[in-house]
């Protein structure tokens, strides 16, 4: 039994949300229909967030009334608490991604709360969401390093997520918000989710800043769902068109692994992706190109930097022949 990898678009939250230059609802709208066209179905489209505190996530409403409602599509809103789970539920959002950070300097510095009051915020907001019928995640950020605290023990991440699994949400998420993590520490959370049968689904979130997103994606893919490390044998990895992104409260974070970039190393590793499938690989390095252009940004992802949208580079069998 081979693990499915279900990609998780956040491009139009995670991907703008650190860029200096805001885009404008139309061109947000505009981003979001790129990636469908391109095989985008789970889509983290928003943030119910401050815009005082992140001006590039402003109008989330005006941007959810634009965004085309298609069957198989399902957008997630991100909060961070019960008001924004109330904003979240009157929009087309289905999902809500609530995050948690899991070290209390880095929540105090993010919320000015501490990681216990973040779970009763999240505990408040799940409440509203599911009281709307919409499904729920908890991301829990930092939790490979803290970029105040340092390394962060999988003990205390297990501290964290047995608090916020009493919430039962849909989903567990574990976030390399400053890209320090490397691929021991994936199958160590991933064991910790699988200690734990009140995990439903599992969901990793990877930045770039060491290089190695893409090493802890591939070890991600490649858990044994047989002994049980990936619940229902599906894994969601986040993933940002071109790789853009970072967290504003997170010093020295670079952007997350470029979806296009993503599906290229797991068509070569051969692992079978969620319905619909693989996402057209150049078609989204066209649209990582086009975010650029509109951010006055080089992107990040390999694919849509080249600028090289030909035919794309065929696979090498285990012989070494041409495919």
């Amino acid at each position: 039994m081979s693990t499915t990898v279900e990609i998780v678009e956040v491009g139009p939250r995670d991907g703008l949300q650190n860029e200096r230059r805001p885009l404008d609802v139309d061109t947000r709208v505009q981003l979001v229909k790129r990636l469908i066209g391109q095989g985008a179905r789970r889509i983290e489209a928003v943030s119910f967030v401050r815009p005082d505190r992140v001006p590039q996530m402003g109008g989330a409403e005006e941007v959810m009334a634009g965004v085309p409602q298609i069957p198989g599509v399902s957008y997630i809103g991100l909060v961070l608490n019960r008001r924004g789970a109330e904003r979240a539920v009157r929009t087309a959002c289905a999902e809500v991604n609530i995050v948690v950070p899991v070290t209390d300097e880095f929540s105090r510095r993010n919320q000015n709360l501490s990681v216990a009051e973040m779970l009763d915020h999240a505990a408040a907001a799940s409440q509203v969401a599911r009281g709307a019928g919409l499904r729920v995640s908890v991301t829990l950020a930092v939790a490979f390093g803290c970029p105040f605290s340092g390394p962060v023990a999988t003990d205390e991440v297990a501290r964290v997520m047995r608090r916020a699994v009493e919430i039962e949400p849909d989903e567990i998420a574990f976030a390399d918000t400053i890209g320090v993590g490397v691929p021991r520490q994936v199958r160590a959370l991933a064991a910790l989710a699988a200690g734990d049968d009140r995990v439903r689904k599992l969901r990793f979130h990877f930045h770039n800043t060491r290089n190695t997103g893409y090493a802890n994606a591939v070890a991600a893919a490649h858990l044994d769902p047989a002994v049980g490390a990936v619940p229902g044998g599906v894994i969601a990895l986040d993933a940002s068109v071109g790789g853009f992104g970072g967290c504003p409260f997170a010093p020295s974070a670079t952007g997350n692994i470029a979806t296009e970039d993503l599906a290229y190393v797991l068509r070569g590793e051969k692992v079978p992706v969620a319905a619909p499938g693989l996402p057209d690989i150049d078609g989204l390095a066209r649209v990582g190109s086009w975010l650029g252009e509109q951010l006055k940004s080089g992107p990040q992802g390999m694919l849509a930097r080249a600028g090289d949208f030909g035919p794309p580079v065929r696979a090498i069998d285990e012989e070494g022949a041409e495919k």
